[in-house]
């Protein structure tokens, strides 16, 4: 699926954090929120973008809006990354498979950012970093597609204070 342009309504899903608790997008309706994907658990690009959002956590929270961050492995996975790098806000799990046992994200694909990726000459399927600002009546406000970390979250905070 293509990805979701400004000014569309944000599908809605229910996915488990790294504590076994659900949550829902529409759970959040009448409150900004902070969709952002990610490829991995413990990565260095990841492991930067994450801290950045945790740094400036209490900030998103004065203005109202949450920070959801979704990427394929489990919630085991999720819950370790969280506790090594001090984590509190949701990191959920779009853990689906296929009848290969081949990732097979469900929400990732409703958002089009499941996508082929090549390295070293060799494709394979995977997150492309993307960030959605979802407003109170849950469309799409923002999106920030090809995410260069550095500033990064700053420039969400930004456009949340913006709405």
């Amino acid at each position: 699926m293509p990805l979701i342009n400004p000014g569309r309504k944000a599908p809605d899903f229910s996915l488990e954090d790294q504590d076994g608790t659900t949550h829902t997008l529409s759970d959040h309706e009448g409150t900004p929120v902070v969709l952002f994907f990610y490829p991995k658990d413990m990565t260095s690009g990841c492991t930067d973008e994450a801290c950045q959002f945790q740094g400036l956590l209490p900030r998103f929270k004065r203005s109202r809006a949450r920070v959801l961050a979704i990427s394929i492995l489990p919630p085991k996975s999720k819950k370790k990354f969280a506790d090594k790098e001090g984590l509190t806000y949701p990191l959920l799990a779009d853990d689906r498979v296929n009848k290969d046992k081949k990732p097979d994200p469900l929400v990732c694909r409703k958002y089009g950012v499941w996508v082929e990726k090549s390295m070293y000459g060799r494709k394979y399927m995977g997150i492309a970093r993307t960030t959605y600002l979802i407003d109170a009546e849950g469309k799409v406000a923002r999106r920030w597609d090809k995410v260069e970390i550095p500033g990064h979250a700053e420039e969400v905070l930004a456009a949340v204070r913006a709405l």
